[in-house]
C-alpha cells in the first residue's frame, strides 16, 4: 500500500519548511508542532515523519516536543541529527523509528549497532542528495558518496526502509524529478519512501508507478495542493 507521511519540521520550537534546505528560509506553519502533528492525526495519518533541523544544524535539538508528539495516537520516525547511538536510543524511547542521514555516511559502524540492537523496522536511513551525491550535516554540505552507491551499501548494511530526498526540489513546490527516483528504486530492492518537490497528486501518482512504497509530503499538504487523506 502506497502511504503518505506527513512531515512535521521543527525548528526553533516551532513548525516550519524549509526551500531547499536553507535554515534562513522557513515559512511557519504553526507555531507548536504538537499542533502540526494533531492536525494530520485527526485527518487519519497513521505515520508522521518527524524532523528536528535544529538537531540536524546542531544548535540544540527539540525531544521535549517530540516526546510531546509522540503521546499522540499515531507512529512516528524521526531524523535529525541522530549521530551518535546515545541520541538514537533517547528517541527510541518514545518514537518508532529513527533516522539515520549524515552518520550512515560517516558513521557505518553505528548503523550497524543500532540494527543489532533495534531491527530493520526501527532504523531507516535517509539518503539526501543534490546532483546524485549525498548532502550531509543538516544538508549544508555535499560529500563524495553517491546517492546509489549509499543505497547499496546500507541495504548489505541490513537497511530494509530508505528515505530519499531531491534536496533541491525540497520545499520548492516544482515537481518530481523523475530520474534520480527510478535510479534510486534500481538500487534499493526494499522499502523505498521519497520527497522533495511534491506539488499534486500528479507527483503521487508518478512515485506510485515508479514502484515506491511511499512519499513524505510537507509544503504541498500545508498549502492544500495535496489532499489529505487521498480520494478513495
Amino acid at each position: 500500500m502506497f502511504e503518505i507521511f506527513p512531515a512535521v519540521d521543527i525548528q526553533g520550537g516551532r513548525a516550519v519548511r524549509l526551500v531547499e534546505g536553507r535554515a534562513e528560509d522557513e515559512t511557519v506553519y504553526f507555531d507548536n508542532p504538537v499542533d502540526a502533528a494533531r492536525h494530520w492525526v485527526d485527518r487519519g495519518a497513521t505515520w508522521l515523519h518527524l524532523v528536528d533541523l535544529d538537531a540536524a544544524f546542531g544548535r540544540g535539538d527539540n525531544r521535549e516536543v517530540i516526546a510531546r508528539i509522540a503521546k499522540l495516537p499515531c507512529k512516528c520516525e524521526v531524523g535529525g541529527g541522530v549521530r551518535s547511538f546515545e541520541a538514537a536510543e533517547r528517541l527510541l524511547d518514545v518514537v518508532e523509528r529513527v533516522i539515520l542521514g549524515t552518520a550512515a555516511v560517516t558513521h557505518p559502524e553505528l548503523l550497524d549497532a543500532l540494527l543489532a540492537r533495534y531491527g530493520a523496522e526501527r532504523v531507516a536511513v535517509s539518503i539526501d542528495a543534490k546532483g546524485g551525491l549525498v548532502a550531509v550535516k543538516g544538508w549544508t554540505e555535499t560529500s563524495a558518496v553517491a546517492a546509489t552507491v549509499l543505497a547499496e551499501r546500507v541495504t548489505a548494511q541490513g537497511v530494509r526502509h530508505l528515505i530519499y530526498t531531491d534536496v533541491a526540489r525540497d520545499g520548492t513546490l516544482l515537481g518530481v524529478d523523475p530520474e534520480p527516483v527510478s535510479l534510486m528504486r534500481r538500487a534499493c530492492p526494499h522499502t523505498l519512501v521519497a520527497g522533495g518537490g511534491v506539488a499534486s497528486e500528479r507527483d503521487l501518482e508518478l512515485y506510485e508507478s515508479l514502484g515506491l512504497n511511499g512519499a513524505i509530503v510537507g509544503k504541498a499538504l500545508y498549502e492544500g495542493r495535496v489532499r489529505y487523506p487521498r480520494a478513495a
